[in-house]
């Protein structure tokens, strides 16, 4: 893979040009508002650092199977990227990054897995969507996220002009708290400890690029 040319960022500015097309302009701009709002309103994310213990946890994956973290590290190190949705353009965009990373970090001894408050079949959706070779893991209600990352209300005007666009925010969670979490991404090790904790901050729209997983994991 050239980490250059497949970079979170190219791909972003690729995303924000097809997005100016795709949307009104007013909404763009009410989802670029939320972004700056949230990067202003969470100036501390992580609830866990490097060096610490990794909580333990079991989760559904997208065909409704356990998933146990303890029990994939037997297997080697493993990658946690908690993200939004299937409904979140760049979540679709980080994830889609990543697997064109895979190959690499499979390589190197680590297992990818990612998490969302979404229902198994929305897991699912997005795993099809975008060819996901690795799990997708669903954090009904956020419980695991709290552990790891900071969980906010979805605030009513975004979700509003989505639904003026017609897309259902609801219709992809079990519950109706409309909480997400920070998109964070965390490098476990075998022993459960935590070598790579980082967000982009509250700003959704900047994810953890694929290059810096893959550089800690070649140290």
């Amino acid at each position: 893979m050239n980490l250059k040319t497949n970079s979170y960022q190219n791909g972003l500015k690729e995303l924000r040009t097809n997005l100016s097309a795709m949307l009104p302009e007013d909404a763009l701009t009410v989802f670029d508002q939320d972004a700056k709002s949230l990067q202003a309103n969470h100036p501390s994310i992580l609830k866990l650092e490097v060096g610490d213990i990794a909580p333990d946890f079991s989760l559904s994956n997208a065909n409704g199977q356990t998933s146990k973290l303890s029990e994939l590290l037997q297997k080697g190190k493993v990658i946690l990227a908690f993200y939004r949705g299937t409904w979140c353009p760049y979540c679709n965009l980080q994830l889609a990054h990543y697997q064109s990373a895979l190959e690499e970090i499979q390589a190197l001894g680590a297992q990818l897995v990612a998490i969302s408050p979404q229902t198994p079949d929305e897991s699912l959706t997005i795993k099809e969507k975008n060819e996901l070779k690795f799990e997708v893991l669903s954090d009904n209600g956020n419980i695991v996220a709290r552990k790891y990352t900071n969980v906010f209300k979805n605030s009513d005007v975004p979700i509003e002009t989505m639904t003026a666009l017609g897309f259902d925010f609801d219709s992809h969670y079990s519950d109706d708290s409309r909480e997400l979490p920070i998109p964070a991404v965390f490098i476990i090790e075998k022993n459960g400890r935590i070598i790579f904790a980082k967000a982009e901050g509250g700003d959704y729209r900047n994810r953890v690029d694929a290059s810096e997983l893959i550089e800690t994991l070649k140290k």
